[in-house]
């Protein structure tokens, strides 16, 4: 899973909507700060969307191997 704490900022040019800065700004919203955390949950959801997509195979046979066989160490489960 990709990690982005303490990652160094970097600068960056954005084209964004005129009136939803200007709401913004209105309001004292942070924008670095607000892309930045929005932009991180993106890239997470879509890094787990991709992984979930190219494993999907992999999911599927083992949850089929626990189904038939059930979990390894059910035997030693105390609930």
């Amino acid at each position: 899973m990709p990690r982005f704490d303490n990652a160094a900022k970097k600068a960056t040019n954005l084209s964004l909507n005129a009136k939803v800065l200007e709401m913004a700004r209105e309001l004292g919203m942070n924008l670095s700060q607000t892309v930045d955390e929005l932009l991180a949950a993106e890239v997470q959801r879509r890094y787990w969307e991709r992984w979930n997509a190219e494993n999907k195979e992999a999911v599927a046979a083992y949850n089929a191997r626990i189904a038939k066989e059930g979990l390894p160490l059910a035997k030693y489960r105390s609930f």
